[in-house]
């Protein structure tokens, strides 16, 4: 039986970390230094990126960076031919690190090689295999590999997600939901922004609106694009955001068609004057969010939770999001922001005048957002649930 308070040795495993952006890359930047300031060892094996070491630290956690756990290579290249590197890879890694506890995340799809792999090893080696399940999708490999592999427990990160593992058979006592956390101080409504304005001067005097999630039709950049076509007839200097990314995983190469498409909309509309288009450095997002007015995030897809949600209410900014996935979870229509329907552009722009025309409603909802980080989603409390699976199964 383990102690209490025993410090243990983490092995974790995700297909990408920074400079690579996205939802689980800054998930996992906040729970595993979290875990190192608790007083555990964390390593790190990730995929191999441009610019960035092939061994190196991030605050205290050991990052091992290798070629088999890109998933950009391994999607141009094949899975063919990859099950004895992989084997070794692995191998190497856990007698190096000699873990405690095996941590993944979402390798419930993607490769079975590289699942299958792991599972195995994690018997060999008699240490628990714990999955975070950040997505779920449509099809067998999915099934075979969230089902079929032996995880010794499942971290759904919303309501939704677990939901949808219970749907397909995963016992549902072998499921904990973890919600995300947020670096509060990080985020907060105190900070200061004004020098984001001289970086992009076109966002000074405006009302602005932050869609903070990439560009992507699944993210519903396209719907907040027609409604800015309504919100800029009653608010004419409206600016909206979009955030493009450079360095994320894009298994389904469509990142770069999606961003084309949007910036055409932009110029059919004829609303370039109102719309900023970057690939924000990670510095810069606490200040967009602090400059902003209202946060956006009428997603299409079954968002499994959107980790923005927490960075904006951390901000104290309201946010409206769609009846979709594990976002309804954290957004409380009228509470601390509106959720509308999917693809339902006019109800977004609605809601969006109302918060910037009602400034009363608008700090309401942001101050009521504020308080429920500060209560339900610090990255303390993500980081000791985390601890709190891993302790139950040692």
């Amino acid at each position: 039986m383990a102690k209490k308070n025993r410090s243990l040795k983490i092995a974790q495993f995700h297909w990408g970390f920074p400079p690579m952006i996205g939802g689980v890359e800054t998930h996992l930047t906040i729970l595993l230094s979290e875990m190192v300031r608790m007083g555990h060892k964390v390593d790190l094996l990730t995929g191999a990126a441009e610019g960035a070491k092939a061994v190196d630290r991030y605050k205290g956690v050991g990052v091992y960076r290798v070629p088999i756990m890109d998933l950009n290579w391994l999607a141009k290249r094949g899975l063919n031919g990859l099950l004895g590197e992989t084997e070794k890879v692995f191998t190497g890694f856990l007698k190096r690190t000699r873990p405690d506890i095996i941590h993944c995340h979402n390798m419930h799809y993607f490769s079975k090689p590289h699942t299958r792999t792991l599972a195995r090893l994690s018997r060999e080696f008699g240490v628990p295999l714990v999955l975070t399940a950040h997505n779920v999708w449509d099809d067998n490999l999915f099934l075979d590999l969230a089902r079929n592999i032996k995880w010794d427990h499942i971290i759904a990160v919303s309501h939704f997600i677990k939901r949808e593992l219970i749907g397909i058979g995963v016992p549902h006592k072998k499921i904990t939901t973890v919600h995300h956390g947020i670096d509060e101080q990080l985020y907060n409504p105190k900070i200061k922004y004004k020098s984001i304005f001289k970086k992009y001067p076109q966002l000074k005097n405006k009302k602005i609106v932050f869609h903070p999630a990439r560009m992507g039709l699944a993210k519903g950049c396209d719907v907040s694009i027609k409604a800015l076509r309504r919100i800029k007839d009653r608010i004419p200097n409206i600016m909206l955001i979009l955030a493009g990314t450079k360095n994320i995983i894009d298994w389904a190469q469509s990142q770069q068609k999606d961003i084309a498409y949007m910036v055409d909309l932009v110029d059919f509309f004829n609303m370039r004057k109102n719309v900023l288009i970057d690939a924000f450095d990670l510095t810069d997002m606490p200040k967009l969010y602090a400059a902003s007015d209202v946060c956006v995030y009428p997603s299409t897809a079954s968002e499994p939770f959107g980790l923005t949600m927490l960075e904006a209410l951390s901000s104290a900014k309201p946010m409206v999001v769609t009846e979709t996935g594990g976002m309804p979870e954290i957004i409380k229509d009228g509470i601390n922001g509106f959720v509308v329907p999917i693809r339902d552009f006019e109800a977004l722009a609605s809601r969006v005048i109302q918060l910037i025309s009602n400034k009363e409603l608008h700090d309401r909802l942001g101050y009521t957002g504020r308080q429920m980080v500060e209560q339900n989603y610090t990255k303390e409390i993500v980081t000791r649930k985390t601890l709190d699976v891993y302790k139950s199964l040692l």
